[in-house]
């Protein structure tokens, strides 16, 4: 499973990626990237994702809470994809 945490900054995107691998250590560090929105042609639309790699599915219900929390104070929000 896949978690995405969304943010308008990559600032805020890089603060948190840092605080989820020092939370998270058996995962995989997490990957900042840019992504545009769907049906968005302005790059200034474009949000900055921090992608949590949990192939294993590792984390809890209260990790998953966690990083809902996290987000919530950048701003931001979590999504998941299988």
């Amino acid at each position: 499973m896949r978690h995405l945490l969304v943010f308008a900054g990559r600032d805020d995107a890089d603060e948190v990626a840092e605080a989820v691998a020092e939370e998270f250590p058996a995962l995989e560090a997490p990957a900042v990237v840019r992504e545009t929105l769907a049906g968005e042609d302005d790059a200034e639309d474009a949000q900055w994702v921090v992608a949590v790699e949990d192939p294993d599915g590792v984390l809890t219900a209260d990790d998953r809470a966690w990083m809902d929390e996290l987000a919530e104070q950048y701003g931001g929000w979590r999504e998941t994809e299988d």
